[in-house]
């Protein structure tokens, strides 16, 4: 077959295990004061190089950061030698024969051969993947599960820094989560779009409950509201209440944003490049999305450097998304394995154009937060 080959040399894996910023970040499932990812290098025969990075996180990865680097080192690092990085299709067929599941793990070798392919053409993932429809990608703040005037402090600091929508963290209690949001409401006016994420952590009654209280703030959306594996239960919270409904823990694999769509249970869903297994499913999984009518939102909020930019690279592509990227891993963490450590701050950046996806590994960093598996 003729076309472009980068048959796979090498395939290294390094754990990391990166400071976030501050006393660390609390939702539903636990308080994170480190985060702790995977960091795959191939390196083809030619010496082109692709890279990928997967930052899994208690209570949204089906396997754990251990697990995962397990399993590229064991399993998916040997399988793919010698395959060809240039078409990503086979060197997942050839991972799935090799063992079932372990998405996250899979989407840091399908990321770093989209990476490299990229490069070895000259241009940005992006364009890889059909090209950009936005010249600038817009991110989301967050509030965590603190009391409402802290809240409302946070909220307007974002605001004031050109943040134009945020997620307030809800659970433990409708009557606190509902004074949580008022306060930040209040704070930041009408022009700050909202979203609540319980993170799977309310029943169906107390759920429609904490929807009605909240029809006043004016919501974007209200992420996973009950249990992810439980969509009849969040139908019935979607058909009660006047706000939209997101899913997230109930969206893994296509099938599963398949069986969304048939329980019409969200109006939004939420899709991660790590969680849906790479670049190339992700990519699908969006368009059914869009076809079905749905918005979209994309990221994953403790990415390192390389998954973030893989997430821009896949949000900027497709008018399906919705402003308010949450891939802000950059803001959270202390520091970066890469070379040039993204700057958020001012809550929009343009859309990177440089090939592949557009970062480097700083060799020196990597070295200092790896750990050893």
């Amino acid at each position: 077959m003729d076309g472009l080959h980068l048959p796979i040399r090498n395939a290294e894996v390094f754990g990391v295990a990166v400071p976030l910023v501050g006393p660390g970040f609390r939702n539903a499932y636990v308080t994170k004061t480190v985060q702790k990812s995977a960091v795959v290098r191939l390196t083809a025969e030619d010496g082109c190089v692709g890279l990928g990075n997967i930052d899994p996180s208690p209570g949204y990865s089906a396997e754990t950061i251990e697990e995962s680097l397990l399993a590229i080192r064991d399993d998916f690092a040997p399988l793919v030698r010698g395959c060809d990085a240039g078409n990503p299709h086979e060197v997942m067929r050839r991972m799935d024969r090799g063992r079932a599941g372990y998405l996250d793990a899979k989407a840091a070798i399908e990321m770093a051969c989209v990476d490299m392919l990229a490069r070895r053409l000259r241009i940005p993932v992006h364009q890889y993947l059909g090209g950009a429809v936005v010249d600038t990608v817009r991110f989301n703040a967050w509030v965590g599960i603190v009391p409402p005037d802290e809240a409302a402090a946070e909220a307007r600091k974002w605001f004031d820094l050109g943040f134009r929508s945020a997620k307030v963290k809800v659970g433990g209690g409708i009557e606190a989560d509902r004074d949580r949001l008022m306060a930040v409401r209040e704070a930041v006016g009408p022009d700050m779009a909202l979203r609540a994420d319980a993170n799977a952590g309310y029943s169906v009654e107390d759920a429609i409950a904490l929807g009605r209280l909240l029809e006043p703030v004016g919501l974007q959306l209200l992420e996973q509201p009950v249990a992810a594996e439980d969509l009849a239960g969040m139908a019935k919270v979607r058909q009660a209440i006047g706000v939209p409904v997101m899913a997230d823990e109930s969206i893994t694999d296509h099938a599963s944003l398949i069986a969304v769509i048939r329980a019409n249970c969200a109006d939004i869903v939420k899709l991660k490049v790590m969680k849906q297994g790479g670049f190339l499913t992700c990519r699908r999984m969006l368009e059914t999305a869009s076809a079905a009518g749905m918005r979209v939102v994309i990221g994953h909020g403790f990415g390192l450097g390389v998954n973030t930019a893989a997430e821009i690279m896949l949000a900027c592509t497709s008018p399906a998304v919705l402003d308010g990227l949450e891939c802000v891993g950059p803001l959270k963490t202390s520091d970066d394995i890469v070379t040039h450590k993204l700057d958020l701050r001012s809550g929009s950046i343009p859309v990177p154009d440089g090939p592949g996806l557009g970062v480097e590994l700083d060799e020196a960093k990597l070295d200092r937060y790896r750990f050893a598996f």
